[in-house]
Parts: C-alpha cells; structure tokens; sequence
C-alpha cells in the first residue's frame, strides 16, 4: 500500500456529467479506496462565462446515483477546502505574488489588438503562435507606472526558451516536450481570475494531492503545470493520464453517437452498477478469471494502474446495454422496482408514486417475472404493460399463427372456451394449481399442451411472448383470466362473422 494516498476529481460545472468525465472519477475512486486513501472532490469553477446554473448539483447527483462517494468536497468539508475555486483568490493571489517576486513571473500589458497583430504574423509566416515576451523585459519602474495609471495587466511565467522537460507518467513512461512548443502562458488574467493550469496547480499542492489521475486530453497541460509545481518550490504529484474515448468511428464522442452523459444513460433507463461496470472496462482490463461482470468491491481489489491501457477505449453503447441487461436479469427485486418507478409512470401503468406504494407487492411481483426478457427500465415498463392495462389488441403475427391458423377459427375458441371453464374450476389460482388444470385439460382433449398454451398466452397478454404461462395467470389473478378469455373467445368468433360477410 501506498503512503498518503490522496487523488481528486475536479470538474468543471459548465455541463452535465459527461461519461468521460465519469470514467475519470471512477477510476480515482477505485485508485483511492485500493490504496486506503482520499477521494477529493473540487469544484473549478473560475470560469465564469461559462458556467451553468444547475451543473454543479447535476454533477454531485450523478456521482451520487452512480455509488461515488467523495471525502472531502462540497457537502462533506475537509481541512483543505474551500473546495470550490471560486471561494479560493487568495490562494492563487499569494502565490502569483511568489512568482512575481523571484523574477518567475512578470506582468504583460499587451492588448488583444497587439496579440492579434503577433498572431497574424505569425500565421502569414507559416509559424506557430507564440507568445513575444515584449514585456518580459519591462523596467520594474515603468510596470509601476502601468499599474498606476489603472492598467489592468495579466501574469506570466517565464519559461526557458530552448531545452527539455520530461513528464513521468504512470501509464505512459516517459514523455518529452521541448520548451519551444509553449510560450510565457498566462497564469492570472486581467480579471485578476486565475488561469486553469495555474489553479490547478496551486490547489494540488494546498490540498496536498499525491497523484493526478486524468484524461489523457490534459497530458499537453502537463508540462506547463510541471515547470509551475517547480517554479513554486513544490514537490511534484504523481501523474497518470487515462487513454481517451473514442466514438465507434474513432473520431472524437460527441452527441451524435448518442447519450454521452451520465443522466441521459439514467434517462435511457440504465442502472448506476452497470453504467460502473461498463467504465471499468473502457481502458482498464479485468483478468479472463474475473470476466466481465464486476462489482465495484471486485475492481477495487485488484484495481492498479499498472492495468490501465495506453490506446484508446472504443464507446460502445451496444454493450453497455447487454451489461445493463445481465444486472436487470440478477437485481434485487424490490430496488429495480424503485430504479423502475418513474418509467412505469412515465408510461401510464401506474398513475402516481402513491398509487404505486399501494401496488408494491405486486409492481415487485411484475417486475420478477419479466425482468430476464428486457434490458433496459422502458422495456421493462413495456414488458408490464398487460399486467396494468386491458388488452385492446392482439399482436398481427400471433392471431395469423395461433388464432385462425384453421379457416374460421372453431377450433381454437372452442379450445378456449374448454380452457376458460377449466380454469374457473381452480379454486387456490395459483402456479401449479393453474398448470395441472391445463396440463390435464390438454391430456383429455388428446392435444400437445402447446396447442392450448399459445393461444391462451395471445388472449391473455396479447402477445405471442412472456413469462412462463401459468406465472402471468397466477399474477393477473382467475377473475382477470376469464375476462380475457371471454374477450379473445368474442374477438375470435366475431372475426369469423366478418369473414362470412365478405
């Protein structure tokens, strides 16, 4: 085990929780809880023109509902906060002073019009943007003057104009950057608003973070951010940046491959484990013995970033949706009626959540009986819908093929009527009582069981598959059977009316 281990998760509220996003505090939170240390949870929200409103309570539901728990962050406090960056200027003020003292840092006064004027020379000579430094040389007199006169500067670091820094990163080794590829980039802005790399790096450091887990899109941050851990005197985290997601085309996600976000995966109805399940398994490789199906407490014990893979993950919402399927066939009963609630009165079965606490018992039963042949909280819903309505159709395929596969259908009514009469002699309605009246009506009558057993199944759910037969009659009860029956008997024989007609 590790010593001190603290990791964070800092997103930014300017948007939903995306998948990638997840998938970066998944992976923290297993580092974490593996090595018996911290998950921090900070809030980078000095973006101010971008933020969204309700982003922040978005992002802790979503971690919430996906079983995440952080220890220390917003709702939970901790000796390191504030965990919001917005709530932390002096910070960054204190220690931009620190870089503009030792002659690290400097302020720029150029104005965007200058910068445009650089840029665009630079773009006429086939050359990549680079900052002059024109200020970096500036008498301490005259950027005192500046100052007085109301100038409203930004802070930049002084950066080497040639050579080498090296990043080590724990899931890629070794990787290099020239100096030459950055400019003197821009710590504080004018706003007096920190910059993210330097936010970033200043509360690493204050909240004492002993590893960087994150996207692979930040490894470009990385040197930036390393050249300021040591220009500050601090002592550098561990990094280890996580391979990217790519669409199925391997281009880069976005919402045309669909969901993308952590809510729009509930809304699709897609259970917290599977979703958990199935970013373990983007860029991260369970043993052939453990498989594929894993809970959190299974990853947890051999999670190690060593198993993290360098090339990128493929989002494949076809097998996330299998996973989802395998966990709804396996869930608790009684909490995937509560994950189901909403798309049951979503879809008109039940009409309220009071409605649906007095049906519980047998919402629950419902859901047993169907839950192996659905993998998603919608299919589930539709899977119940016979269980809630009345039958008002049947399905085309199975009145050609079970109803009039003889010319007028005689024979299947009367089979009906014969099984309908056998079924109001049962007196205790339930799944064996229900299977032995049928299994002896079907050795009397000299007919396989299937020939009676299909066409009740049409009359009673209206469909040509479900649960086992006897468990939808044992669920709808004997009174709704008969009328069922009656009704299929009706729908049967007044087909044949209309056929004589024509």
């Amino acid at each position: 085990m590790m010593e001190k281990v603290r990791v964070r998760f800092a997103p930014s509220p300017t948007g939903y929780l995306h998948i990638g996003g997840a998938r970066t505090a998944l992976f923290n939170w297993f580092f974490a809880r593996q090595n018996k240390g911290q998950l921090v949870l900070r809030i980078e929200d000095t973006d101010t023109e971008r933020l969204k409103e309700d982003s922040v309570e978005q992002i802790l539901d979503s971690l919430r509902w996906l079983g995440l728990d952080w220890d220390e962050g917003p709702e939970k406090g901790g000796a390191f906060g504030p965990y919001y960056q917005s709530q932390r200027q002096n910070f960054y003020e204190a220690a931009a002073k620190a870089l503009l003292q030792s002659g690290k840092a400097y302020y720029c006064f150029c104005s965007e019009e200058e910068l445009a004027k650089e840029r665009e020379e630079q773009r006429q000579a086939g050359e990549p943007f680079r900052y002059s430094g024109k200020c970096r040389h500036l008498a301490a007199e005259e950027v005192q003057e500046r100052l007085a006169h109301g100038l409203k500067p930004v802070v930049r670091i002084k950066l080497p104009e040639a050579g080498e820094i090296v990043v080590e990163d724990l899931i890629r080794g070794a990787v290099s950057f020239q100096y030459e590829q950055f400019d003197d980039f821009i710590i504080m802005k004018s706003n007096g608003l920190p910059a993210y790399n330097f936010a970033c790096v200043v509360d690493d450091h204050a909240m004492e973070i002993s590893h960087v887990i994150r996207a692979e899109e930040h490894l470009s941050n990385t040197p930036k951010q390393q050249f300021l851990y040591e220009a500050l005197g601090y002592p550098l985290p561990y990094f280890a940046h996580l391979s990217m997601i790519l669409a199925p085309d391997r281009s880069k996600l976005s919402k045309r491959h669909g969901a993308t976000s952590v809510s729009e995966f509930r809304d699709l109805g897609c259970l917290p484990e599977a979703i958990v399940n199935y970013l373990t398994l983007l860029g991260w490789s369970p043993t052939e013995e453990e498989g594929e199906i894993l809970t959190p407490e299974q990853t947890i014990s051999t999670f190690s970033l060593e198993k993290v893979s360098k090339t990128a993950a493929i989002y494949d919402t076809q097998k996330l949706i299998w996973l989802n399927g395998r966990y709804m066939t396996n869930y608790d009963p009684e909490k995937l009626g509560a994950h189901a609630m909403s798309f049951l009165i979503q879809a008109g079965l039940v009409a309220d959540s009071l409605e649906a606490e007095q049906k519980h018992d047998y919402i629950v039963a419902v859901i047993k009986a169907v839950r192996e042949r659905v993998r998603t909280l919608p299919e589930l819903a539709e899977a119940c819908r016979y269980f809630f309505t009345e039958i008002t159709d049947y399905d085309e395929k199975g009145q050609a093929k079970y109803f009039f596969k003889q010319d007028t259908g005689d024979a299947v009514a009367a089979l009906l009527v014969k099984g309908r009469e056998c079924l109001a002699g049962v007196e205790d309605f339930n799944v064996e009582n229900t299977e032995k009246a049928y299994r002896d009506l079907s050795e009397e009558l000299q007919i396989k069981a299937g020939q009676l057993i299909h066409p009740t199944r049409l009359a009673l759910t209206g469909r040509t598959a479900s649960p086992g037969l006897f468990e939808v009659m044992a669920l709808l009860g004997k009174e709704r059977c008969l009328e069922r029956l009656e009704q299929a008997i009706g729908f049967i024989e007044a087909h044949k009316v209309e056929k004589e007609q024509v």
